[in-house]
């Protein structure tokens, strides 16, 4: 604005140079120079231009307002000595990187200080300035990417915490899906990063789909990566190739420590996670946890983005024709041959689960599942449990004794059997069957053919 007045007051009042400056309170020297490069600047405008970049530049210079120009002032505090000490200190740095000892390096605070302790007068935001100058680095480029429909869908990894089974708090792992072109997410909650876990991710998503993609994009996790042959080339495990050739899919591995090629992935682990467990994070297993996570991604492929047209559901549904079919689900579970022992329990990861106690000593076929223990005998399922998430734990149920007890009545109030009994069933047992060990056995067998309401109903009955 001062320039403006200077400047007019010159040419449309026709004021002098001396008037103006006692008129403004600038000095001569200030009102000199804005009305010479004024004038300087539209005498050369005045020429003939065919270059319109150059004459858009002239006009720009013209209304411009006035800069400082400080490249000629010398620097007092960072001269070349300094500059020349910090650039030993890095030096030094580079040959502890190189010889692995990454971790005893000098921070630039300790550059700032060791320069304090040799007499120089510094501040340290200039050697901060002057450190960010000499090891510039240019920043990485990226390249926008278009996906056809059924190309490729991304995998990864994500940690939740949630209290389960009791109120203690535990860490889970989620597993997510996305596809590229769809936005399409997919998650589910599984006890550690396991490569049975791994399996069992892709065997329920494939499955919930009913279909395969073209390409599954992974980072350099231990699940999908057995070893790096190169910086470059890497060795798949062998459960990545059992599901790529089951479900037909190529594979490709992100760069190392460049989790930005799996952006969607990326930033659908942190959606998922924030949507489902900010507004709850406490759930009475595992099982209702997935069900609750579930519906929140079916809500989350809802939402239409600002940019399209149609929700991620909709265009997943058009992706769905291009898509290849499967054979059915992949068999996660692992398979493994027990044998029962004398407590009739089998012993998975270090927890007894129960059997039927007629198969003490025998050996049984289990499937054993990240979250489910199924247990055969002759290809008959005989019992089910779910697995555990601490270790040295016993799970029993009571009716997988009921042979023994008869013969053992008395065993049955310290057994830990008793201890995991539905709550109602040892109500009832604590009002009507204290003592009487083995009609209340009777009646646990009657529970078992009828059902704990039917039960309950009767007493109700009885009582009136």
């Amino acid at each position: 604005m001062n320039k403006q007045d200077i400047i007019l007051m010159y040419i449309r009042d026709r004021k002098s140079k001396r008037c103006i400056s006692r008129e403004t309170g600038f000095a001569r020297k200030t009102v000199d120079k804005y009305i010479n490069d004024y004038e300087a600047e539209l005498k050369e405008l005045g020429i003939d231009y065919n270059d319109d970049v150059k004459r858009q530049e002239l006009i720009s210079r013209l209304t411009d307002k006035p800069k400082y120009k400080s490249s000629p002032r010398v620097r007092k505090v960072a001269t070349e000595e300094l500059v020349d000490r910090i650039k030993f200190f890095l030096d030094e740095n580079k040959t502890k990187r190189l010889t692995g000892l990454s971790k005893q390096q000098k921070k630039k605070k300790d550059i700032y200080e060791e320069l304090i302790s040799e007499g120089f007068k510094v501040s340290y935001p200039t050697v901060s300035r002057v450190i960010n100058r000499i090891e510039y680095k240019v920043q990485e480029a990226y390249i926008k990417q278009e996906y056809l429909p059924g190309d490729v869908v991304e995998f990864d990894w994500g940690t939740v915490k949630l209290k389960t089974e009791g109120g203690i708090l535990r860490q889970y792992q989620m597993a997510v899906f996305t596809s590229a072109y769809s936005n399409y997410r997919w998650a589910k909650l599984f006890p550690k990063q396991t490569s049975q876990c791994f399996i069992e991710a892709h065997s329920d998503f494939f499955e919930y789909i009913g279909c395969s993609f073209a390409t599954v994009v992974y980072d350099n996790m231990k699940t999908a990566v057995k070893k790096f042959t190169s910086l470059t080339e890497k060795e798949p495990t062998e459960d990545l190739l059992k599901l790529s050739l089951y479900y037909r899919f190529n594979f490709r591995f992100c760069n190392i420590r460049s989790g930005n090629e799996k952006g969607h992935v990326e930033r659908s682990v942190e959606v998922v996670r924030r949507k489902a467990f900010s507004h709850k994070d406490s759930f009475q297993s595992l099982d209702d946890a997935n069900k609750y996570l579930q519906s929140i991604c079916e809500k989350i492929n809802d939402i239409k983005a600002a940019n399209k047209e149609k929700s991620p559901k909709e265009m997943f549904n058009e992706e769905k024709s291009t898509l290849l079919p499967t054979f059915g689900k992949f068999e996660a579970a692992r398979l493994e041959m027990l044998r029962v022992d004398k407590f009739s329990t089998i012993v998975v990861d270090n927890c007894h689960y129960s059997v039927p106690d007629r198969f003490v000593n025998q050996i049984l076929k289990c499937k054993i599942y990240s979250n489910d223990i199924i247990v055969y005998f002759e290809d008959k399922e005989i019992a089910h449990h779910k697995k555990s998430p601490s270790q040295h734990q016993w799970i029993i149920e009571l009716n997988h004794y009921f042979t023994t007890l008869q013969r053992k009545p008395h065993a049955l109030i310290n057994s830990c059997a008793f201890k995991q009994i539905d709550k109602s069933i040892a109500q009832i047992y604590n009002m009507y069957f204290k003592n009487k060990e083995k009609d209340f056995i009777e009646l646990l067998q009657l529970i078992g053919d009828v059902g704990l309401d039917k039960v309950q109903r009767s007493i109700s009955v009885i009582k009136k």
